[in-house]
């Protein structure tokens, strides 16, 4: 499996984080992208994937937006240099009007600066979209020509799922938010779209998904996940892990 969202590199791992990948190796975790929130944050998943030989990405995520560098290619292109490997992809970036813990303007700007970044250098997006939709769509629109990437923690409908898949060409990042009872609306888009478009995550320490929820989301836990997945399509979990894995690899390398 890979675990192409994860924050192993959070504090809520530092009591046991040997452990942990121990756990996710054992289930079949053979990949893992540890993803940065914001600078200090993306520094801190360098380091955690430099010393446990994982893949990393960094970015700003738009509840750091406020607190973001005045040049950010600038800061992203340092922070790339300082690594022994640079990373697979910019981000988490995005829209979050759920909370609007950064200006929506200032949000919109830092999201524009991060993907251009990922365009002009042809390296992967990793986005990030809460009650942002129409907004975030129209900076795509604008900004996101050629852009390869994947809409982490896809919760939308349909046709959301669908005007990203076919209209940009991106792939849903698809959780623990699957499996639960609530997430029918998941479950139908992730049919609509079809395994070609799917890739898994698990966002940990977030979102664990049943029946580990309220834990502690950690890698191992995706197996649930896959078991979900597979269940919609009528196939054994093995087989969504390996396409899934296979798409994964076609965005972020091999």
């Amino acid at each position: 499996m890979f675990d192409t969202h994860a924050h192993v590199h959070d504090a809520a791992f530092d009591v046991d984080r040997d452990a942990m990948l121990a756990r996710a190796r054992d289930a079949g975790v053979t990949r893992l992208i540890t993803v940065g929130t914001d600078m200090a944050d993306s520094a801190r998943a360098q380091a955690t994937a430099a010393a446990h030989g994982l893949d990393y990405a960094i970015g700003i995520h738009p509840h750091e937006a406020a607190g973001a560098p005045e040049d950010i290619p600038a800061a992203l292109d340092a922070l790339s240099r300082a690594g022994a490997r640079p990373p697979q992809a910019i981000g988490e970036m995005g829209l979050d009007y759920y909370y609007d813990h950064s200006p929506r303007d200032v949000q919109r700007r830092v999201l524009v600066a991060q993907l251009r970044y990922a365009c002009e250098r042809g390296i992967p997006a990793i986005f990030h979209q809460r009650d942002a939709f129409d907004d975030f769509v129209a900076v795509l629109e604008e900004h996101g020509a050629g852009v390869r990437g994947v809409v982490h923690c896809f919760t939308g409908d349909t046709a959301a799922a669908k005007r990203f898949t076919s209209d940009f060409g991106l792939f849903l990042g698809i959780g623990g938010v699957a499996t639960f009872k609530t997430a029918g609306n998941v479950r139908d888009a992730v049919q609509a779209v079809g395994l070609d478009r799917i890739i898994l995550e698990t966002d940990c320490p977030y979102l664990a998904p049943v029946p580990h929820r309220g834990k502690r989301n950690e890698p191992a836990f995706m197996a649930a996940t896959a078991a979900t997945v597979a269940t919609l399509f009528g196939l054994r979990p093995h087989e969504i892990v390996a396409r899934t894995t296979a798409n994964a690899a076609s965005l972020f390398g091999a």
